[in-house]
């Protein structure tokens, strides 16, 4: 009973060294007899017992590491305390396993040399601005050297940068008085404007008055044209119609008739206003003699 126990332990302890199951990304090395033999990938996976086993066991997927605070100097001797977040990916287990005793902390210090690297090159307000310049730069610079160490740099975050309270006192300064320009320039803009835009009202309604008197004055002239030569066609045909009338027979007896009774009806008139002295004429054959020239005028007219 006792042999059966002792060799199930056996039994237990063999399987347990022999059989490996690797979840899903991750890659265990293997060392044989304590030199590198292999590395596990993900499954059911046998081993030699007693000679193989597991060295290290690294996880394949994307793992960000914060980067520690840290004061950075710029160009222009002005001091930024600045933090990051840096994500990798371990590509190759062996070199993770063998190219660094510990390739977290070399990617952590290397990250902060570089990035003050990049902000030493930097003026302060260029710092702010091109962020993303800085971040390249310094996954650039980190994913060089940790090749070696098989660990695959994807990209670097600038979370923080934090001026020293006097520069940000200035800088919240020169904001305001940015803004404040601005304001004063806008202001301006707006009042030329507004007196353009009063200038180009006022010029296009004195266009528009002088069009409209302009439009005014040539419906008149045209009116009065018209009414001009309504005038003279009606006398015209007035004096056409009494033309006719005089040609035919008996037309002659009625404009000596007309005539006369014109005479009488002015010597009428002279007479009924008793300020007109009247001074009738001796003879009456004044009278025929003035019908008689007017006769001469139409039939000469004729």
């Amino acid at each position: 009973m006792e042999i059966a126990i002792v060799l199930l332990v056996i039994a237990v302890i063999f399987i347990t060294r022999s059989v490996k199951v690797v979840p899903q990304q991750h890659a265990w090395v293997i060392e044989r007899l304590g030199k590198y033999h292999g590395t596990l990938t993900p499954g059911l996976n046998f081993l030699v017992p007693f000679i193989d086993r597991v060295a290290y066991k690294h996880v394949l997927k994307e793992i960000p590491l914060d980067i520690a605070s840290q004061v950075c100097i710029t160009k222009d001797n002005t001091q930024l305390q600045v933090d990051g977040i840096l994500y990798f990916q371990v590509t190759d287990a062996m070199r993770a396993s063998y190219g660094s005793s510990n390739y977290i902390i070399a990617i952590s210090q290397l990250a902060q040399t570089s990035l003050r690297s990049v902000i030493g090159k930097l003026e302060l307000d260029k710092t702010f601005e091109e962020r993303d310049i800085i971040n390249a730069q310094v996954v650039a610079a980190i994913d060089e050297a940790a090749l070696n160490w098989g660990v695959k740099v994807l990209r670097y975050e600038i979370k923080d940068l934090t001026p020293p309270k006097e520069i940000l006192h200035a800088m919240q300064a020169q904001i305001t008085a940015e803004r404040e320009k601005r304001a004063l320039i806008a202001a301006s803009e707006g009042r030329r404007q507004e007196q353009i835009n009063i200038a180009t009202g006022e010029r296009e309604a004195f266009i528009a008055r002088s069009e409209g008197e302009k439009q005014a004055a040539i419906n008149s002239a045209q009116g009065e044209a018209a009414s001009i030569t309504a005038v003279a066609d009606a006398t015209a045909a007035a004096i056409e119609r009494i033309a006719a009338a005089i040609r035919q027979p008996g037309g002659e007896q009625a404009v000596q008739l007309k005539v006369a009774e014109r005479a009488v009806d002015a010597y009428g008139k002279v007479a009924a206003d008793a300020t007109t002295t009247l001074i009738i004429p001796g003879n009456m054959s004044e009278v025929s003699t003035l019908i008689a020239t007017a006769m001469k005028m139409v039939q000469t007219s004729k």
